[in-house]
């Protein structure tokens, strides 16, 4: 199918410099959290990888923008398949690390299934909202599909065992479903058994040192060389960059490995260490843009499905930040959650710039219907 080049009149350029500048940022930062007290020569390996991933990321954005977002709509079942199939895969042929296993081997690459999942879910639900959505809302049973959908995954996920991703994709549905809009009633029901399936999930389907880290989370000092000394070393590193920060590099916690995950989930302490206030602030300015850009695309998107897709990425990627920033600033439980764009991981990267891709997709063809 040939492109279309008057979709370039179109192009969402500032879609895309946000794209580029959060990714630089992000770069920056993480050469800091890898080069900051090494020894070696040269670059870092994972710096390295990171650009590997970056520059594989861009690619793969710019060959989601050659096909009619549309085509989504057709294949949603196809791609949950295929990522379904690949988690299933982990559970008898995953790679295990930092006591879970995660991570697929294939043609010698590492992939994490669970992060393509996002992608594959957003897809699934809004191609069924679609062709349901109505302006009472949807009832309990018009639920029942996606709500099985969902929990496919989740299941799968958590038993690696990853809260944190089964979690997101339980916020991104959420998120989803509330956009679309459903009755009154149903919302009751749903906040009831929500209720009622907090205290079960408690005290049946926690391991124990995921209720280490919500009680840690509660309070760090009951343990501080253990559970809690995640968050009190982020936080110390957080504290000590004040307004403008020690400077590029200069980062004690960070260059002396106090601080645990640094180029990962805690990579937003090295920046906060390193830049201050002042460089978080920028960040978050650059990420309220983006999900800003996210939710006006969806908002004049004219095709259903798209507007429904829209929201989705967008609402992935505010889960994350949110989640990070929380858990980083110790105001929620630690629970592995990657900064998009910034922190290090070849899946996280892939999955956002898809997720980028398709939103530039659906802005290029906001006028599109049917």
């Amino acid at each position: 199918m040939m492109f279309d080049r008057r979709l370039l009149e179109h192009f969402d350029w500032g879609l895309l410099l946000m794209v580029l500048l959060i990714s630089f940022c992000g770069l920056i930062v993480l050469y800091s959290a890898v080069m900051a007290g090494w020894q070696g020569h040269g670059l870092h390996s994972l710096f390295e990888r990171q650009l590997i991933w970056m520059g594989g990321g861009f690619v793969v954005m710019t060959g989601v923008l050659f096909f009619d977002f549309r085509h989504l709509n057709k294949l949603n079942l196809v791609i949950y398949g295929v990522c379904a199939g690949l988690l299933i895969g982990v559970l008898f042929f995953g790679q295990s690390g930092g006591g879970s296993q995660r991570w697929l081997s294939l043609g010698g690459i590492s992939i994490q299934p669970s992060e393509l999942m996002k992608i594959a879910l957003i897809i699934s639900l809004a191609s069924i909202y679609a062709a349901t959505v109505s302006p009472e809302g949807l009832s309990f049973r018009q639920l029942l599909k996606p709500a099985v959908i969902c929990l496919i995954p989740v299941g799968l996920i958590v038993n690696q065992p990853d809260l944190g991703t089964g979690l997101m994709l339980l916020l991104i549905a959420g998120s989803i479903t509330v956009f679309v809009k459903v009755e009154k009633k149903v919302l009751l029901i749903l906040a009831g058994l929500s209720g009622c399936i907090v205290p079960v999930v408690w005290f049946f389907g926690l391991k124990a040192y995921q209720k280490a880290r919500i009680l840690t989370f509660l309070d760090p000092d009951r343990d501080p060389l253990g559970t809690g000394y995640h968050i009190i070393q982020s936080k110390i590193a957080i504290g000590s960059g004040m307004i403008t920060g020690k400077g590029f590099l200069q980062g004690t916690q960070n260059a002396l490995a106090f601080l645990p995950e640094q180029h990962t989930d805690f990579i937003l302490s090295v920046l906060a260490e390193e830049w201050g206030l002042v460089g978080c602030a920028v960040l978050l300015v650059l990420y309220f843009l983006l999900i800003s850009w996210g939710l006006n695309i969806a908002y004049n998107c004219r095709n259903m499905f798209g507007s429904i897709l829209a929201f989705g990425i967008t609402s992935m990627i505010f889960w994350q930040i949110f989640i990070n920033i929380g858990m980083v600033m110790g105001l929620m439980p630690v629970v592995g959650m990657p900064l998009p764009l910034v922190s290090y991981g070849g899946s996280s990267v892939i999955t956002n710039m898809v997720g980028f891709g398709i939103l530039l997709n659906i802005s290029m063809r906001r006028f599109y219907t049917g």
